[in-house]
C-alpha cells in the first residue's frame, strides 16, 4: 500500500472512479448554465438529483476538463447530454463531435437526447438511461432500442 506522500497517482488504486481535472475558469460558466437550463434540462434534473436514477448520483453542468457537460455521472463515469436546436448546424455538430471525442478519450461515456425527446417523453429518456446503466453494470453495452434512444452525431 501506497502512503499519502506517493503523490496522486498512488491514490487511483483507492478510487472507484477516476478524479477529473477541470479548468477552474469554468466554475462561472458552469453556474451561469445552472441557472439558466433548457426546459429539457430542468426536466432530466428532477428524474436524475438526489441519486433518483437507480441510487447513481449525478451532478449538473459539470465542469470537466475544458468543458462543461450537461449531466455527469462520476461513478459510471457516463455524460448525458441534451441537445436542442442550437446543436443541429454542422459547425455545431463538429465542435459536439471533437468535444466528445476528447471527453471519451478520458474514459467518459456520453448518451446524447434531442430536448424535444426529454421534454415529450421523459419516461422513455429515463428508460433509455437505466438500460444503459444495467447494461454498464453486466458488461454488455447493447445497442438500445427505444422511441428516445440517444442519438448519434451525424
Amino acid at each position: 500500500m501506497k502512503g499519502l506522500n506517493d503523490g496522486v497517482d498512488g491514490l487511483d488504486e483507492f478510487m472507484e472512479a477516476p478524479i477529473r481535472r477541470y479548468n477552474h475558469k469554468l466554475r462561472l460558466r458552469a453556474r451561469a448554465l445552472r441557472n439558466g437550463m433548457t426546459k429539457g434540462e430542468v426536466i432530466l434534473w428532477q428524474r436524475l438529483k438526489n441519486s433518483q436514477m437507480m441510487g447513481y448520483d449525478f451532478d449538473r453542468q459539470k465542469p470537466v476538463d475544458q468543458f462543461v457537460i450537461d449531466f455527469y455521472c462520476k461513478a459510471l463515469s457516463l455524460a448525458i447530454e441534451v441537445d436542442g436546436s442550437v446543436h443541429d448546424s454542422e459547425d455545431a455538430k463538429v465542435y459536439d463531435a471533437a468535444r466528445q471525442a476528447k471527453l471519451e478519450g478520458l474514459g467518459i461515456h456520453f448518451l446524447r437526447f434531442r430536448d424535444s425527446d426529454v421534454k415529450n417523453n421523459p419516461n422513455a429518456v429515463c428508460q433509455a438511461i437505466a438500460t444503459w446503466i444495467n447494461n454498464k453494470r453486466n458488461n454488455t453495452h447493447q445497442t438500445i432500442h427505444s422511441s428516445s434512444e440517444p442519438h448519434s452525431q451525424g
